[in-house]
């Protein structure tokens, strides 16, 4: 009876299962001898969600097996995951692949004939890894790739180098496929209230530090999108398809999407090239009898997504969006949505871009050789000739700067003479940015500061304006009359210690300007060694002469040291994060406050709570993690909303709260929370995080809120199908504000110049702060940097406070409208986070 049972079982489990013969189109015939996919599995397709791990050991027997595909590791995951690359192609190709690569590469530069080389298709899946139907469908392409026979297959790998990249986040792939294979029972639910469908915070979409990999191709913070990158300029494809999912609820998605939110440095004849390709996804679909829907929703403003990238690059960027089952099935207003259906329409879709690539072969090749060699020409039509950046103080946010600028292939010359332009003087190892190159288009974007625009409706932001971000002067050039530069581009160079160390000083010292510093003192704190910070300047005379120093300066004073070998500690972390490090010769100091001076405040290391969990948002609280771990070299304790009456917070010096509803908290966790800051705590707020700070009455700040500033926008007797424009208005999608800084405040230490770019994505505005020496950070009169902000909300944040900081009790209350760490990329306003962490016990 129990065998019968059991194999009941079986038979119910086995229902669910698609054959390998229902995701492809009927009268392909496959070599057997290459291994299908069920018999490493163990499952068939659809069946269970693939884990990463099982996805590379497939496609690695793969390419053991086909003399059509090779395998490579391009990069690691955060969490050491590889990061795989097929590269698929005919045997005869296959065994000349890094010739052929290189012919390509070269045949951008000139204007010869290029009809017979292969072209080149780069297929990307599942960069959310809850969407997980693409890296399936990426299995079974490779599959077909490997063992389909006949004519069409022949020609398809003859005239074509088919790069396949099966999972751009393996994190969040393997996290998603344990969620839904784990709450997936023998019988299928699709209860959309079933655990299986609802994931808990936070989700499989983002990577390992909760960050949104669709969002980091131009910001290039994480291992995934440096490695792709990377290859992508390696072989530069003609087409880049981005595979992805959507609500439930829908259906099928591909482009071309809205035109008018394409961005306008892209060519006409990309969009042309994607009309073409899509009537063969129409056609593939059509067939299906699938529903879909094409010049609507999604956008191609923001250059740093999937689809977006490929376009000022010299390929075609296709999205595709398929509705999603979220596990294995589930309920939808067309019909239960099975796992196997979405992997199918990926598939096919898959299938569909190979038949237009084909079909259109020589227009795509056509189009992205123009597309590099009317670069110049281009160029030399332009007003501006090319952009001149200041190196600054911090040598370390430059070199970023430069590196990351490297990365997307843009070539850089240091300025050998000084020359001003627009009232500034840049000088000698400043930079020029020229116009004329290659890669003229992301120039434009990366310094683009476009306030209007013909469509204001953005699905992601509107301003990203590279230099801002990093807080680095910059200006365009329309004459190079007068600019010299060096002759040979400037490349990347590594940091290195820029003095030896010198022992037995009285005091050490070093500058609070580079973006190192932070880590530096962290890791001197933990060792245990004594450390201060100047809150004045002061001069001393040095081993290399005569030096003076700003407020913010880090003071190690030898004699109150009691570890025995803090000097040869200190040394090598000297070496390792190459700052300057001055030895002082004695305490008293020719100008300013001598180095016993009460002003020489001793500093802690900070011990932080970052407050998470359902409520907050997941990608802010992960951009304040990587920030904290990646750049000052803290551990912070994450602590979830619903566990927080249960943390003895004495042990925290710090507390953060980003952007997220905290309306949830007891009574008990708030009288817990503003006791801790009475009794000494530091707490840091923003956006909503600042709201709750003040609404706690721990902050005393007048403030406008969302409504408010929404029902500036008349709306009375307006048509509903103005409802999507009007959202757009009283919303700022994303965009960069000017502020001017406090420079004498604790909290603007190691700011160049009291002024100081702004993300900001919100419309929550804290009114100017009356109260004296609270106000860190203010916007200007006439803020508005770079991005689609409406001048009703511009003229309401103009001179409104971005930073306020205050007493409380003992403590110390911190209140920011923005966020400072915005997708790990913004160097400029996360100095603000790193001076609140050392320095906020000056306010008390």
């Amino acid at each position: 009876m129990r065998i019968m049972f059991f194999l009941l079982g079986l038979l119910v489990f086995h229902s669910q299962a698609k054959p390998l013969s229902y995701y492809f189109p009927s009268g392909i015939e496959f070599d057997q001898s290459i291994t299908k996919p069920s018999e490493v599995l163990g499952y068939e397709v659809g069946q269970w969600h693939v884990r990463h791990d099982q996805l590379v050991n497939y496609l690695t027997v793969l390419a053991q097996q086909s003399p059509r595909m090779s395998i490579s590791t391009i990069g690691y995951s955060h969490e050491r995951r590889p990061l795989i690359l097929l590269s698929v192609t005919s045997k005869s190709n296959q065994n000349n692949l890094e010739q052929l690569r290189q012919t390509h590469l070269e045949s951008l530069n000139t204007d010869k004939d290029r009809s017979e080389s292969p072209n080149v298709i780069w297929m990307g899946y599942s960069v959310h890894g809850n969407e997980p139907s693409g890296s399936n469908a990426a299995l079974l392409l490779a599959y077909y790739l490997a063992a389909a026979k006949g004519e069409e297959i022949n020609a398809l790998l003859e005239n074509n180098i088919i790069l396949i990249d099966p999972a751009l986040n393996p994190d969040g792939l393997a996290r998603f496929a344990h969620w839904a294979n784990s709450n997936r029972g023998l019988n299928l639910s699709a209860d959309p209230s079933h655990r299986e469908h609802v994931e808990a915070w936070p989700s499989s979409r983002t990577n390992h530090y909760w960050f949104d990999l669709n969002r980091d191709w131009l910001l290039l913070q994480h291992p995934e999108s440096q490695a792709r990158v990377e290859q992508f300029h390696r072989w530069k494809p003609s087409v880049l398809t981005d595979f992805h999912e959507m609500g439930t609820n829908s259906s099928y998605f591909f482009q071309p999407g809205i035109p008018s939110r394409t961005h306008p440095i892209t060519p006409i004849q990309n969009q042309t090239l994607t009309h073409k390709l899509a009537e063969y996804h129409a056609e593939t679909l059509d067939a299906e009898q699938q529903l879909y829907f094409t010049q609507e929703s999604f956008d191609d403003f923001y250059v740093g997504k999937g689809s977006t990238y490929p376009d000022i690059n010299g390929a075609v960027g296709i999205l595709f969006e398929q509705a999603s089952s979220r596990g294995h099935v589930q309920e939808s207003i067309n019909g239960d949505l099975y796992f196997h259906r979405t992997i199918k329409n990926q598939l096919l879709t898959s299938l569909s871009t190979f038949k237009g690539a084909m079909a259109n072969k020589a227009a795509l090749m056509a189009y992205q050789q123009s597309f590099y060699l009317d670069a110049q020409e281009l160029a030399s039509k332009e007003d501006v000739k090319g952009y001149v950046v200041s190196k600054g103080a911090d040598k370390a946010r430059f070199e970023a700067f430069i590196e990351l600028l490297s990365r997307h292939q843009i070539t850089v010359y240091e300025i050998t003479k000084s020359i001003k332009v627009a009232g500034k003087t840049y000088q000698p190892k400043d930079i020029f940015v020229p116009l004329s190159q290659a890669q003229y288009r992301l120039v434009k974007a990366v310094f683009s500061t476009q306030k209007n625009f013909a469509d204001n409706t953005f699905y992601d932001v509107s301003g990203w304006t590279l230099p801002h971000a990093f807080d680095l002067n910059f200006a365009p050039i329309k004459s190079r009359w007068g600019l010299k530069t060096a002759a040979e581009p400037r490349k990347v160079i590594p940091l290195r210690s820029q003095n030896e160390f010198v022992p037995d000083a009285y005091a050490y010292a070093f500058s609070w300007d580079e973006y190192t510093a932070p880590k530096l003192l962290n890791e001197l704190l933990k060792e245990g060694i004594d450390a201060r910070v100047a809150l004045q300047s002061f001069s001393a005379r040095t081993s290399q002469g005569e030096q003076t120093f700003s407020q913010g300066t880090i003071v190690i004073p030898a004699g109150v040291q009691t570890n025995s070998d803090w000097q040869t500690r200190f040394a090598e972390m000297h070496q390792r994060y190459a700052i300057e490090v001055f030895a002082i010769r004695s305490g008293l100091t020719a100008q300013g406050i001598d180095l016993g001076s009460r002003l020489m405040m001793p500093l802690s290391q900070p011990k932080v709570l970052l407050v998470g969990g359902k409520g907050t948002s997941q990608y802010e609280v992960g951009e304040m993690w990587y920030h904290l771990d990646r750049h000052v070299g803290i551990a912070p304790t994450l602590i979830e909303q619903h566990r927080l009456a249960r943390a003895d917070l004495s042990r925290y010096t710090h507390i953060i709260m980003v952007d997220g509803n905290y309306r949830g908290l007891s009574k008990q966790v708030k009288t817990a929370i503003m006791s801790w800051v009475k009794k000494g705590g530091i707490i840091w707020g923003h956006k909503r995080g600042a709201q709750w700070l003040i609404e706690q009455q721990l902050l005393n700040v007048e403030t406008i809120s969302r409504k408010e500033m929404r029902a500036q926008f008349e709306s009375k007797n307006m048509p509903f199908s103005e409802r999507e424009s009007l959202a757009a208005k009283q919303r700022i999608a994303g965009a960069i504000f000017n502020a001017r800084a406090d420079l004498s405040h604790p909290l603007a230490f190691g700011l160049e110049d009291e002024i100081l770019p702004v993300f900001k994505n919100s419309t929550w505005v804290m009114k100017p702060n009356a109260q004296p020496f609270t106000s860190v950070l203010k916007y200007t009169d006439s803020p508005l940097l770079s991005g689609y902000a409406d001048q009703r909300n511009v003229t309401q944040i103009a001179a409104s406070s971005v930073l306020i900081a205050d007493e409380y009790g003992k403590g110390v209350a911190i209140a920011m409208t923005d966020n400072p760490v915005f997708r790990g990329y913004w160097y400029g306003t996360s100095k603000l986070v790193n001076n609140a962490l050392f320095f906020a016990n000056a306010l008390k």
